[in-house]
């Protein structure tokens, strides 16, 4: 008995009377009772000892073993002495053992506060079922919401960004401290007066990071206008990738040109050898015929929408009288001319690529029988059919021009190889404009020459992304605002609107490229967050997504 006397919440405050093991339950009864002789009212503090009766209180505490444990707890009644005292009668206080008209011990309730605050409600309730508590996830998720917010450290440097409770239908506002990386506050919504009204209650922030967003500008500037404000350099690259996508995308017909040029070009090898490139798989008739009527239908509803632009008319009465969405009117009223659709990333993807490699290192050793290398790439795993191997095989014949029945040539035949780049899309062009030179690929410099012949408008596009890219990467401030002259003196309609827009968030931008301070340890809180925001599907409510967010760091 006097070991589990030491097991008790208090033992110092109750006293272990009985204990009753129940095997078949696997629960075992503690009969307790308080042990202190004179207790304070509640109300007024005052001490007495005058008992009015006695009660009986379950509380679950935590399990010992393979059993869980039940306190029954025998409390007393007191009349308070103090004839001033608006309470008569009251129940005495064990504020160690547990809360008033609680369940739990505290011990019991702090460590499901801690199990629901790290896995929720679902995911803790089934945790807990294995250590042998039952309680269900609305409990764990009270407990949650019982637990007081820390107090607020106004931060010297605050970073700002927004997450979705819906996506493209409600945000919220992440305030972040950069200088200890830890979350401070939640705000229920992205408006630039609810950043203001807490920037005004907690004075003291002297850097802000933001991303472009100007409703944050708006805020800062209200809420704190002597604080800095940092445009985030990442941003600052992705608003560039997508003014070069842009470019890029108004001038879809030389990407295709250069990546035909470089897929079908031949390449001398240092010892003189000859080597050829497969062609690319040609598409039906057929398909290509529907391709080129559905390209014709959307240049003419382009040229419609812009028809009715130039007459005055709305980008809603626009859609309703073409009969297409207000979003698709104005990503049509970007751009002067028609802009290409992107093709699938995937195309040029196919069963037989991962044997291509042995297929030609058989073909330039001599073998050029179809239904050998089919049989050879079989025992290596293929899975695929012969027809595939032969339609690629016709493919290398083509390139080397071999007659379809001829097995064999007299002349010297060069050698195949197979090209690494499928498809150039805008948006593999952009990133290899933009990623670093260390980390640029062996054919960029090829690539990248290509794009630069091929049409004055992607050689200007290209010299200015790099540009700015260098400006932002290495912080060159003082070549920020040549560069500003030089885009908004640009042909390029799309460089100009970008560095216009940059004009307008000069400051920012210039702080941005000088100080090293960067929305990145906000942008992984925010992972974070929306990982707790799945993770609670529709019980997410800011009171709850608050104290999971703030309180697990």
């Amino acid at each position: 008995m006097s070991v589990l006397t030491h097991l008790l919440p208090d033992s110092s405050n109750l006293r272990l009377e009985n204990c009753q093991l129940d095997k078949i339950k696997t629960k075992i009864y503690l009969i307790v009772s308080a042990i202190s002789r004179v207790v304070n009212c509640p109300v007024c503090n005052q001490p007495t000892q005058k008992i009015h009766s006695r009660y009986e209180r379950l509380l679950a505490d935590l399990p010992w073993a393979d059993y869980s444990i039940t306190l029954q707890l025998r409390v007393r009644k007191f009349f308070c002495i103090n004839s001033l005292c608006k309470q008569r009668i009251f129940t005495e206080r064990l504020t160690n053992v547990t809360a008033p008209w609680a369940r739990k011990t505290l011990r019991l309730a702090q460590r499901l506060s801690v199990i629901g605050l790290a896995n929720g409600g679902a995911a803790g309730e089934r945790l807990l079922q294995q250590w042998g508590i039952k309680v269900s996830r609305n409990t764990l998720l009270n407990l949650v919401r019982s637990i007081p917010l820390p107090p607020i450290v106004t931060p010297h440097t605050l970073g700002v960004d927004d997450f979705c409770f819906r996506k493209c239908k409600t945000y919220g506002t992440a305030l972040i401290d950069l200088e200890r990386s830890r979350p401070i506050a939640l705000l229920k919504d992205a408006l630039a007066e609810t950043l203001a009204e807490w920037l005004k209650a907690h004075p003291g922030v002297k850097v802000v990071s933001r991303d472009r967003s100007k409703t944050y500008e708006s805020g800062i500037r209200q809420g704190a206008p002597e604080a800095i404000q940092v445009a985030d350099r990442f941003h600052l690259l992705q608003n560039l990738a997508e003014t070069l996508n842009e470019v890029f995308a108004t001038h879809y017909q030389a990407l295709k040109a250069v990546d035909e040029i470089y897929s079908l070009s031949s390449v001398t090898q240092t010892d003189g050898t000859v080597v050829v490139r497969v062609p690319r798989p040609t598409r039906e008739q057929q398909a290509l015929l529907l391709a080129e009527q559905s390209r014709a239908r959307r240049v003419a509803i382009h040229q419609q929408v812009w028809d009715l632009h130039h007459q005055g008319w709305s980008g809603k009465a626009i859609a309703r009288q073409v009969g297409i969405g207000v979003t698709s009117v104005f990503r049509y009223l970007r751009t002067l001319t028609f802009v290409e659709p992107t093709q699938r990333r995937s195309r040029g993807r196919s069963i037989l690529v991962p044997y291509q490699e042995y297929i030609l290192k058989r073909w330039n050793e001599g073998c050029h029988e179809g239904l050998i290398l089919f049989k050879e790439i079989q025992q290596q795993g293929y899975k695929g059919s012969y027809d595939t191997v032969a339609r690629y095989t016709r493919r290398i014949r083509t390139v080397q021009e071999i007659k379809p029945r001829k097995r064999y040539s007299i002349k010297s035949l060069p050698k195949v190889t197979q090209p690494k780049k499928l498809c150039l899309t805008p948006r593999r062009a952009v990133w290899l404009v933009l990623r670093k030179p260390e980390s640029q690929q062996p054919d960029s410099e090829e690539l990248l020459a290509l794009l630069t012949a091929q049409h004055p408008d992607l050689a200007e596009a290209i010299q200015l992304s790099q540009g700015f890219a260098c400006i932002v990467r290495q912080r060159q401030p003082e070549q920020l605002d040549p560069w500003l002259t030089q885009a908004e003196m640009s042909n390029l309609t799309a460089f100009r609107r970008f560095a216009k827009r940059l004009r307008e968030d000069y400051d920012a931008v210039k702080a941005g490229v000088t100080m090293s301070v960067s929305n990145g340890p906000v942008e992984g809180h925010i992972n974070r967050l929306k990982m707790l925001k799945r993770q609670m599907y529709g019980r997410a409510k800011i009171d709850l997504l608050e104290r999971r967010f703030l309180l697990a760091t």
